[in-house]
């Protein structure tokens, strides 16, 4: 294993170049926030009420707020994990076809991810805002943080799609290319005939010498044999 003997190698290392990419920045970022806004409901979002053991959610009871905010979280983060995978091997995608693909995927998720964050920030929220904190003695400030993150998700998740927007428009492969060597083949090999009009032919060489005197008269092209002349007697 090779060891960068100083900082600055450290600094132009190709794994420390990857990681300061504006697209790595924000998958870093958005795959932290996915995982505090799971790992704070998991951890502490479920708790009992002082009269009752049952464990339920700080978010005023309703369990489907805690899953919902746990199950797109965990996802996110994986997908964030995944995508970062993908592009520390993007150099070596040979097919055109498959890394447009990707990017493509890559945008329609960062998109998908954007609105399904915006949704669970206005749910979490309007749920902690009829919830009564003093129902649960902990769990509030797990609530807030996922609260918080989601919110902070937003931004983060728009960048990426725009970051992937960009990237699609730049790789956007062209359907077909006529190169100049090419064209000047293809004029090359077009016929005169074919260039130019069968109402004023052109005239060149023997052939067409040839031709023009074929379509004359007969009565002009014919030799005329010598006429008699009658003499008269002397």
């Amino acid at each position: 294993m090779h060891l960068p003997e100083s900082l600055q190698d450290l600094a132009d290392s190709e794994t420390v170049r990857f990681l300061r990419r504006p697209k790595s920045v924000s998958r870093i970022f958005g795959g932290v926030f996915s995982l505090v806004i799971f790992s704070s409901l998991l951890t502490d979002g479920y708790q009992n009420r002082t009269e009752s053991p049952q464990l339920r959610c700080v978010l005023n009871s309703n369990h489907m707020a805690c899953s919902f905010a746990v199950g797109a979280g965990f996802l996110s983060f994986l997908s964030c994990l995944v995508f970062l995978a993908v592009d520390a091997h993007e150099s070596r995608m040979v097919g055109t076809r498959f890394k447009t693909a990707f990017q493509l995927l890559d945008f329609i998720l960062a998109v998908l991810w954007a609105g399904v964050w915006f949704v669970a920030f206005c749910f979490l929220a309007s749920q902690w805002q009829h919830s009564k904190s003093k129902h649960f003695l902990l769990g509030s400030s797990s609530a807030k943080a996922a609260i918080a993150f989601s919110f902070f998700s937003v931004p983060v998740w728009i960048l990426q799609a725009y970051l992937a927007f960009q990237d699609l428009r730049e790789e956007a492969p062209v359907p077909y290319k006529r190169s100049l060597e090419e064209g000047s083949v293809v004029l090359n090999t077009l016929s005169p005939s074919s260039t130019t009009s069968p109402a004023n032919p052109t005239v060149t060489g023997p052939n067409s010498l040839s031709y023009s005197s074929s379509a004359l008269s007969p009565y002009m092209t014919a030799p005329k044999a010598p006429r008699l002349a009658m003499m008269p007697d002397s």
